[in-house]
């Protein structure tokens, strides 16, 4: 995955922010797809590598993903996917499906399970009625 992510960041498109992100996930068929970030002078156009590695799965018919990497371009920190990302991974998200953070120069390496990372979530649930 790190590999995959290490690939794509290098497409990663951002003047605004400066800072690229490349994103990997792991599909319960074992199969990998990755997304870079995509910035837009309309910054509500914008669209993190993660739902773009996300979707990537989905359309090609896969809907339960086991892991995720996150990787990004900062020697600083291992960047956290942002909330809008948390929740889009939690439609798809296996019950005990890790999250690696891990920055380019892979001084930062953090890896936990999605639920300690995002542990309340709109899901179908809350839509059914009764």
């Amino acid at each position: 995955m790190l590999k995959v992510a290490m690939d794509v960041i290098k497409n990663a498109y951002s003047p605004y922010s400066k800072i690229k992100i490349g994103a990997a996930v792991l599909t319960e068929h074992n199969h990998i797809f990755s997304g870079c970030n995509i910035e837009n002078a309309s910054y509500g156009a914008t669209v993190c590598a993660e739902r773009v590695a996300l979707w990537k799965a989905v359309s090609s018919g896969e809907k339960k993903v086991k892991e995720i990497l996150v990787l990004t371009d900062s020697n600083r920190i291992a960047w956290p996917p942002c909330g809008l990302c948390r929740q889009v991974m939690s439609e798809f998200a296996i019950e005990e499906m890790k999250v690696h953070l891990v920055n380019t120069s892979l001084t930062q390496k953090q890896s936990l399970f999605f639920k300690d990372l995002f542990p309340y979530k709109l899901s179908l649930d809350l839509f059914k009625t009764e």
